[in-house]
Formats: structure tokens, C-alpha cells, sequence
């Protein structure tokens, strides 16, 4: 059976140095458990690449799908990395085992229409609640940020005068993002409500920094009177300003970097929907179509 302290120095090593977010670690812990299940009462120094190949057809065979596969996969690499780095570890079993073959999913956003109705339909905000509740789906929307970067956004890395904040991201990069006009009197309107000193941006009416339900519902309740989408979440908001951008005219290099993104081939899925417009102007405008 694999070694629990093994799995505990690795999160440790994930949470202090590479200060991952706790939703990361928490995905980590629940993929290694999964895979300590299914090799007991085998030793970890005994799982070679039949094992884990194995342990894929089994995920398959619970309809589990390729995305998460790929995950679990991108878990195991990293743990095996980890070990024989520290030396509790001589061979890696994941030398031969590849990623698996995924299709790849248009990102839904929210159309254009719709957060106009959403901008016009705003009322001016009498308490610290509706404030608040204002000031994330803006700056989600304004900005692109991520959940976990919302929640953890802190008030020194808001800069007013310079219309800027200032993001720390996935694997602790920091990118400085320009804010609207909009954000800029959303948030001067939303600090005067607030009467509670403390370091995080955004608060509970207890006066605690958010937690990721509390979004994610928020999110769902108010987008969900203009859009029709199946899916509501502060993720469709980060691809409904990446897209909007780019349907504006925006370079792809920049939505790159506004986005944080390591590569530029997770920034090139935009153009999809940058591409399916363009089809829909065409077929609606050219007298030959």
C-alpha cells in the first residue's frame, strides 16, 4: 500500500513551495487517494506503466472522461517527478504512458447582447451587499480574472490612480491587468460600504474573504435572468471577455497575457467563436450566401 506520508510531503510541497491554490491541492489529494485505492494492497515501488495503464481502463470503464483521465494522468506525473527528485524514488512508471485523445470544447460565453442588458439593467447599489455582489460580476466580466484569483485578489494590489490591478496567478506569476471605468466606481462605491478593515478585497456580510460557492451561486443567480446558457459560472464570465475581446479587434497576444496564460495554444480556442461569428455575419450580410 502506498505510503501515506509520501502523499503528505507532496501536498506540503505543492501548498509551500509552489504555493498552488487549496481547490489544486484538494484535486491533487482526491486523485492520488483514488489511485492508492486501486493499487492495494500493492507497494508503490512495485507499480510499473501495466498498473497505471490498467488503472486508466478502469477509469474509462466508469465513464469517467477523457479530460479528467488526463488530469488524474497529469497528477501522477508530477508526483513521480516529485519522488525521484527527493530520491524516494529510483524509476518513474510514467515514462511510457501518454495523454489520451481529447476533443476540444468551444468555450461558452455570454453574448454580447445579453451583458448589455445585464450593464443597463443595473441599479445603484444602498448597502455593502448589493455593492459587493455588483463588484464581482464586473470585475469577473472586466477583467477575466479566474475564481480563485477573485477571491484571493488583495486591496494593495489595486491601484485606482493607475486604473490597474495586479493578479498573482497559477504557479505564483503575476500579470497587471487594466480595469474599466466602471470597475474603478464600482470599487470606490463598494469600499465606501465597507466598514471592516482586512487584507482581501472582497468580503462576506460577516466580513470574511469569499469562498468559491458563494461565487459560483452568485454568478448563476444574476447572469442567469439575461442568458440562456446550461452553464453559469465565473469561468463562462473569463471566456465572455476573452471572446468580446477578440470580437473586438483585440491582439491575441494580449488576451494572452490578460488571461495569464502559459501558451498561446490555449488562447488560440477563442478564435472558434471569434471564427463562428464571422460565418454568421457573412451568411446574414453577403447577397450570395
Amino acid at each position: 500500500m502506498m505510503n501515506p506520508e509520501l502523499v503528505n510531503f507532496f501536498l506540503d510541497h505543492l501548498s509551500i513551495e509552489r504555493r498552488l491554490s487549496s481547490h489544486t491541492i484538494t484535486s491533487y489529494s482526491t486523485d492520488l487517494e483514488q489511485f492508492t485505492a486501486f493499487i492495494a494492497p500493492m507497494e508503490l515501488s512495485q507499480v510499473q506503466a501495466l498498473t497505471i495503464r490498467k488503472w486508466l481502463i478502469s477509469l474509462s470503464d466508469d465513464s469517467i472522461q477523457n479530460r479528467s483521465i488526463n488530469r488524474k494522468l497529469a497528477t501522477l506525473r508530477t508526483f513521480y517527478k516529485y519522488l525521484l527528485r527527493t530520491g524516494k524514488m529510483k524509476e518513474n512508471p510514467m515514462t511510457s504512458i501518454r495523454m489520451v485523445k481529447t476533443t476540444k470544447k468551444i468555450p461558452q460565453f455570454v453574448r454580447e447582447s445579453e451583458m448589455e442588458k445585464l450593464v443597463d439593467n443595473r441599479k445603484i447599489a444602498t448597502n455593502f451587499s448589493e455593492a459587493r455582489d455588483e463588484l464581482i460580476l464586473f470585475l469577473l466580466y472586466g477583467t477575466g480574472i479566474r475564481l480563485a484569483e477573485l477571491i484571493s485578489l488583495q486591496n494593495s494590489q489595486v491601484n485606482l490612480a493607475a486604473k490597474t490591478i495586479r493578479v498573482i496567478g497559477k504557479r505564483n506569476k503575476e500579470r497587471v491587468i487594466p480595469i474599466p471605468g466602471l470597475l474603478i466606481d464600482l470599487i470606490a462605491a463598494y469600499r465606501s460600504f465597507c466598514t471592516v478593515e482586512h487584507t482581501h478585497l472582497l468580503l462576506t456580510d460577516k466580513g470574511e474573504p469569499l469562498y468559491p460557492m458563494f461565487v459560483q451561486r452568485l454568478v448563476k443567480r444574476n447572469l442567469g435572468e439575461y442568458s440562456q446558457l446550461e452553464k453559469l459560472s465565473p469561468h463562462v464570465l473569463r471566456h465572455t471577455y476573452a471572446t468580446h475581446l477578440l470580437n473586438k479587434g483585440a491582439d491575441l497576444n494580449a488576451i494572452k497575457e490578460l488571461l495569464g496564460h502559459a501558451n498561446l495554444a490555449a488562447t488560440q480556442v477563442y478564435t472558434h467563436n471569434s471564427m463562428e461569428k464571422m460565418k454568421a455575419i457573412y451568411l446574414q450580410a453577403h447577397p450570395k450566401a
